[in-house]
């Protein structure tokens, strides 16, 4: 059975407020990458590009695309653990390490609201086998 979360109804307050400011935010930067990969590959298409300039056009494009990718699986990854983390809250089991069970350092979660593994459990997981 998960014990109950350390947190006051105050400091979950605050730290939901965060998420919830954090997550908007994500969203928003999110929406304005696909939108700007959808208006590339839309210019990419019409065939804007020159001959001489494809081959370092392509190479830029498939830089600029890898680099937008990375940055969307990044935000994506953000937003999946401050839902989880929202999720916790509801369930009363924020701030309790979701593999041992123990207070996860309240400095350590009001610096990153999203975190879960208690820090020596994130490390350990961390260290290759």
């Amino acid at each position: 059975m998960p014990v109950k979360s350390p947190y006051t109804k105050k400091e979950l307050d605050e730290l939901r407020k965060r998420l919830l400011e954090e997550k908007a935010q994500l969203e928003e930067q999110l929406s304005t990458i696909e939108e700007a990969t959808f208006a590339t590959s839309q210019s990419d298409l019409s065939g804007e590009v020159s001959f001489d300039d494809e081959n370092a056009d392509a190479g830029t494009f498939t830089f600029e695309r890898e680099r937008d990718l990375s940055i969307e699986n990044n935000v994506r990854d953000l937003l999946g653990k401050i839902d989880r983390a929202l999720a916790r809250m509801d369930d009363n089991t924020y701030g309790m390490c979701s593999r041992c069970g123990r207070p996860i350092e309240k400095p350590r979660l009001k610096a990153l609201p999203y975190v879960d593994p208690f820090i020596k459990d994130a490390q350990a997981q961390a260290r290759p086998r």
